[in-house]
């Protein structure tokens, strides 16, 4: 083997390198906002912000995303609160930016920031109780 085609080996993987470097500088920038971690550390859901949308993930994948930080930060909060009624400490981490964001939001709809939680959970055991009930067939 001589030692040029090495170097053109090498050279070929640094360009390489470069490219797909400056593949993610084009991709949009994902900002982290919130986690929620149980004791031993490990992250059981997280907030990012990508593209100006709000993104919540819980257990590796993603499981909504909204343009309202308040609907994203109710979410965690009330798996937050979920773990905890099960006796499962956990422990959540937000950002300054996404707290003021959904207070702001909350405040637009004439109401604080615990009265849209509220309102966001009775809305979702509202979904839930719906999803649960059996089909009804009209009479014929």
């Amino acid at each position: 083997m001589s030692t040029n085609s090495k170097a053109r080996r090498d050279a070929k993987k640094r360009r390489a390198i470069k490219e797909r470097n400056a593949a993610r500088a084009d991709a949009p920038a994902i900002e982290p906002h919130a986690e929620l971690r149980n004791p031993a550390g490990e992250l059981l859901a997280g907030i990012v912000r990508q593209a100006g949308v709000w993104v919540l993930g819980m257990d590796g994948r993603i499981v909504g995303s909204s343009d309202s930080a308040a609907e994203v930060f109710a979410m965690i909060k009330r798996a937050a609160a979920l773990h905890e009624a099960k006796g499962q400490p956990v422990r959540l981490m937000f950002s300054d930016e996404l707290r003021d964001t959904a207070v702001i939001e909350a405040a637009a709809q004439g109401m604080s920031l615990e009265e849209f939680d509220k309102k966001q959970a009775e809305d979702m055991s509202a979904k839930a109780s719906e999803d649960d009930a059996p089909a009804i067939s009209p009479l014929h």
